[in-house]
């Protein structure tokens, strides 16, 4: 997950709830009309169900996180145990217990104070940073999903939030590579889906980075490789960031 002492002042919560709540929404119909989740998805060793079952324990511990904090256990959670035990479960029950879930954690977090801290993981986390980081996962499980079905994934404004994600987790990237931080600023320049500019950093930044935000949030999920997108890339920096551009440890 993201370092979450990042600034983070460029994100929009505000916005992103309604969008986390409509990718959920659009994920649903694409599963719902789907009979048979047994069909395997990219990530190695899981199925539809899994990727639903995985969304569904993590919406389960931000419930606890948010409620109890006291009762969060930051190392008690394996995600491929806790998806195929989710994904052991009839495929109707599975599915109501994850829309239920969705609505609780929209419901939870639309209630909590934006800068009020919970436990996640080794770290302190705001609603700030939750709602566009579970929007993320939404969307980037469900590219696998929708790659399983070879059905498009037409990309939207709800985008934003994820790229936004993509470039504060520019530290991340360095550290867990092992590698120093760069010095110099970066400049982010992508294409939204309806022809958007969207920009982050110094416009006079020598390290810098272009693409559309699609290429962009598919690399920073690990959902393409870079030979598989359009990105470019600017200086040295900039080059090697896109090699290991992450949004999650």
């Amino acid at each position: 997950m993201l370092d979450y002492g990042l600034d983070t002042s460029g994100l929009e919560p505000d916005l992103a709830l309604p969008d986390l709540v409509a990718e959920g929404d659009a994920l649903d119909a694409l599963v719902s009309a789907q009979d048979d989740w047994s069909l395997p998805t990219p990530a190695e060793g899981w199925t539809i169900a899994h990727q639903i079952a995985h969304l569904a324990a993590a919406d389960a511990n931000v419930l606890v996180a948010v409620r109890k904090p006291d009762a969060f256990d930051a190392g008690g959670h394996d995600a491929d145990r806790d998806a195929a035990e989710g994904a052991a479960r009839p495929r109707s029950a599975l599915l109501e217990e994850w829309r239920a879930g969705r609505a609780e954690v929209a419901a939870a977090l639309c209630d909590f104070a934006l800068d009020r801290g919970f436990p996640w993981y080794g770290s302190r986390l705001t609603a700030a940073l939750m709602v566009p980081l579970r929007l993320m996962e939404t969307w980037a499980h469900g590219q696998d999903v929708y790659d399983t079905l070879g059905v498009p994934h037409r990309p939207t404004d709800r985008l934003r939030h994820i790229a936004s994600l993509g470039v504060i987790g520019r530290e991340l990237s360095f550290y867990a590579a092992q590698l120093p931080l760069p010095a110099e600023p970066f400049r982010v320049e992508l294409t939204g889906p309806d022809g958007q500019a969207w920009g982050w950093g110094p416009e006079d930044a020598v390290q810098r980075v272009r693409g559309s935000a699609l290429d962009f949030c598919l690399r920073v999920t690990h959902r393409r490789s870079l030979a598989e997108t359009g990105l470019t890339a600017v200086g040295e920096d900039a080059r090697k960031w896109l090699d290991i551009a992450r949004v999650f440890l």
